[in-house]
C-alpha cells in the first residue's frame, strides 16, 4: 500500500513536470479565421515584410534549423514544388530562429530560392505559437499557417511531417481557393 501511494505521488509530481516544461515554450497558435500576426523579418536577399503579400495566398511555415535531416527535406519539397505554388497565385516562406548567414549557407548548398526568414529574437515563433524546447534552446516548432489573399490564416497545421507537408500544402490551396471562388 505504501509503495502505491508513493509511486502514485512520484507520477503525478512527474506529470505536473512534464506538463509545465512543455508548457515554457509554447503558446497558442493563431486560431483558422483570425488575422494573421503581422512581421517583419530579414531574409537571405532582404528583408521581407508580410503585408506585402496582400492579395495573395501564402505559406508561413516554421522548421526547427538550417541543414538539419527534416528541414533539409521540407525545404527540398517546397523547392521541387515551387511552380505549383507559382500557379496558385501562392507564395513560401520559411521561418526559423537560424540567422540571416546560416539561412543563406543553406539556400546556397542546397539550391533553395524561396525566402527564409531569421527570427532570431523568437518574436514571430512566439507570435504563431510555434515554440519549442530542444536540449534546452528555443528553437522554432514545425508548424504551417496557410494565409488567404486578405491576410487571415485559413489553415493551421502543427507537429507535420516534413516528407509529405508540401503535399498536403498544396492539397489544402486547391479546396482553399475552390472554396474561395464559389
Amino acid at each position: 500500500m505504501r509503495f502505491r501511494v508513493t509511486f502514485l505521488l512520484v507520477a503525478f509530481v512527474a506529470l505536473i513536470v512534464i506538463s509545465h516544461s512543455n508548457s515554457a515554450f509554447a503558446a497558442d497558435t493563431p486560431a483558422v479565421g483570425t488575422t494573421a500576426p503581422e512581421f517583419s523579418l530579414p531574409s537571405q536577399d532582404g528583408n521581407v515584410d508580410l503585408k506585402d503579400y496582400r492579395g495573395k495566398w501564402v505559406v508561413v511555415y516554421f522548421y526547427p534549423k538550417d541543414q538539419t535531416q527534416g528541414c533539409t527535406i521540407e525545404a527540398h519539397n517546397f523547392q521541387r514544388d515551387q511552380p505549383q505554388y507559382a500557379d496558385r497565385h501562392a507564395i513560401v516562406l520559411g521561418v526559423s530562429v537560424d540567422t540571416v548567414e546560416s539561412h543563406k549557407a543553406f539556400c546556397a548548398k542546397e539550391g533553395l530560392n524561396f525566402k527564409l526568414l531569421a527570427d532570431t529574437e523568437h518574436k514571430v515563433v512566439k507570435e504563431y505559437g510555434s515554440t519549442m524546447s530542444y536540449k534546452g534552446v528555443e528553437i522554432a516548432a514545425r508548424n504551417t499557417f496557410i494565409v488567404d489573399p486578405e491576410g487571415k490564416i485559413v489553415r493551421v497545421y502543427t507537429n507535420v511531417d516534413p516528407n509529405k507537408h508540401s503535399a498536403e500544402v498544396l492539397a489544402a490551396l486547391d479546396e482553399l481557393q475552390k472554396g474561395a471562388s464559389k
